[in-house]
């Protein structure tokens, strides 16, 4: 079956590069990803959603004012 799928410029260029230094076509490269990835043990686990993912509370959000907001004083508040 034929299908067209929109693959961003960048991932395009890795994936023809790659079936070039595998001597593969860009076809066979796809499907046979394609392929592993349906058959990877991963791919059945089901994605976390927000409210699976830990958080943890720390109070009221910080107001800076516009001064405040510069690189040298947000990373000086980092280090903090």
């Amino acid at each position: 079956m034929r299908t067209s799928l929109d693959i961003p410029d960048p991932l395009f260029r890795h994936l023809k590069a790659k079936a070039a230094l595998e001597g593969s076509t860009l076809r066979d490269l796809v499907l046979n990803l394609v392929q592993r990835g349906l058959n990877s043990s991963n791919s059945t686990a089901p994605l976390p959603t927000a409210s699976d993912l830990p958080s943890i509370s720390l109070g009221a959000p910080m107001v800076l004012s516009a001064e405040h907001l510069s690189n040298a004083n947000l990373s000086a508040l980092a280090d903090e």
